[in-house]
């Protein structure tokens, strides 16, 4: 786990996730490295999903967007990956776009795992954003919850449930960090 997170550290300084380049109307978006199975998306400002693709390859992805097409406004690429969430915002203005690289960031997503009874729960929060864990137990329709808690001001997330004490069956997390909500069934 400490490898893990000392990777993410290593490349949390390294700006671009993706190179644009621009003919005429259209926008070509790379992406470097990308993996079977990770999402990219195109959101505006009111968080209205306004483009949503899997990506189908891992290697380098390329796409062209013809951006210029959009209502003025702002928005955001956004690529999830299995630990991680980079957005690059941009601005679409009388046809012209304009990505603002300066709040390119990269967020990383909460990860748990069950051994042995106790549920691990991992994060990197470089920004300390606060993670609010609610465990519940049952389905999806009648889920029971169980144990709540907000973590503030921590930049490493490290936290173990032990779930030795409650029923046997099927729990589910939901994290709610940076303005999105994530849920894994344990």
């Amino acid at each position: 786990m400490v490898t893990m997170f000392a990777t993410m550290l290593s490349f949390a300084n390294e700006s671009t996730f993706l190179t644009v380049a621009r003919d005429a109307k259209k926008t070509v978006l790379t992406l470097n490295s990308v993996k079977e199975g990770n999402l990219l998306t195109i959101i505006d400002a009111n968080g209205v999903v306004l483009y949503k693709e899997e990506i189908k390859e891992a290697g380098n992805y390329q796409k062209a967007f013809d951006l210029s097409s959009l209502p003025d406004g702002n928005y955001i690429f956004e690529l999830e990956k299995d630990l991680e969430v980079d957005t690059i915002p941009f601005t679409v203005n009388s046809s012209e776009v304009a990505f603002d690289r300066a709040h390119e960031k990269v967020t990383y997503k909460p990860y748990a795992r069950v051994e042995d009874g106790v549920v691990y729960v991992s994060k990197l929060s470089l920004n300390e954003s606060p993670l609010k864990v609610d465990i519940y137990y049952g389905n999806s329709v009648e889920a029971n919850l169980v144990y709540s808690e907000t973590i503030k001001h921590t930049k490493n997330i490290q936290k173990a449930y032990k779930l030795n004490g409650f029923a046997k069956g099927n729990y589910r997390i939901v994290f709610k960090t940076d303005g999105k909500i994530y849920s894994q069934n344990i």
